[in-house]
């Protein structure tokens, strides 16, 4: 059973990575980007002239080893899906450089038994050499199996706000994007190497079939319509980008984002897979300069 108190004061590893214009290169191919290699905004993140990384590069890389699996935390790894990302950016994601990342667990939230648990991590990205912070990622995740641990005598933090539903009105405006058939195998060398990606057996054994798209894949994927479609090609001006995932994607698909502008200046997002009618990221929430 999940243990809140080892769980919410574990010793998360610092973690420091150096990358590359290749890897930003990598990152964004691995999203689809370049698909119309004469597109002058896709190469502003295929090609080094005038390089800019695609933002959410910041919720990929200088992660820490799978901590959660350690036995002492109590939780049931393999039920934990992944819900929400929302990353905000303090300074422009650089196209190189050296980072460390800085994770602590900001809550945990019992939902009661046979309803799962919450687990939110808030991760820093800092330029090692300048001590600047570039960004701040927030990952929620659902431990379907750890609900019901408050009955032991653990403590129930207060749940994360809840991402606001899309209107139901007809989208403001609309972005197509292709996932190439091979984008989960050059996805996976930005750094999540997990088989259920790349491995038809182990798809299978999930329930799948065939290997799906990393979920933050399908994340960066918002990330580059988000800034072709509101912010004219230039990733300096995405200053946040939160949805949550409703259901997998298959590489091959197209994702159709769609977008509704808000009074308040934020854009509300969600993407679709119309070829199988199901909606694959909701609730999200961008901001722009």
């Amino acid at each position: 059973m999940l243990n809140y108190e080892r769980v919410k004061h574990w010793p998360i590893e610092e973690v420091t990575q150096s990358y590359s214009k290749r890897d930003s290169i990598l990152y964004a191919l691995g999203l689809g980007v370049g698909g119309d290699p004469m597109d002058p905004v896709q190469l502003r993140f295929t090609f080094e002239k005038d390089l800019q990384a695609v933002p959410t590069l910041a919720a990929a890389i200088a992660w820490p080893k799978p901590w959660m699996t350690n036995p002492d935390t109590g939780v049931d790894y393999l039920k934990l899906v992944h819900g929400e990302q929302d990353t905000q950016w303090f300074r422009p994601m650089p196209a190189e450089a050296r980072v460390t990342s800085r994770t602590r667990v900001n809550r945990i939230c019992d939902k009661g038994a046979g309803k799962g648990a919450i687990v939110e991590l808030l991760r820093d990205i800092i330029d090692a050499d300048s001590g600047e912070r570039i960004a701040q990622t927030r990952q929620v995740s659902f431990l379907r199996g750890d609900g019901g641990y408050t009955a032991q005598g653990g403590v129930s933090d207060e749940p994360p706000q809840s991402l606001p539903a899309v209107p139901e009105r007809a989208p403001d405006f609309e972005f197509e994007l292709l996932s190439p058939p091979q984008a989960a195998l050059i996805y996976r060398l930005s750094g999540d190497s997990n088989p259920l990606h790349a491995d038809p057996e182990v798809a299978a054994r999930a329930g799948f079939h065939q290997p799906i798209l990393h979920g933050l894949a399908t994340y960066g994927m918002a990330a580059f319509a988000a800034v072709c479609r509101c912010a004219d090609g230039d990733a300096s001006r995405l200053k946040r980008l939160a949805a949550r995932f409703t259901s997998p994607v298959y590489p091959g698909e197209t994702l159709r984002f769609q977008f509704w502008s808000g009074a308040d200046g934020r854009v509300q997002l969600r993407a679709r897979v119309e070829a199988r009618d199901v909606t694959v990221l909701n609730n999200g929430v961008i901001e722009l300069t």
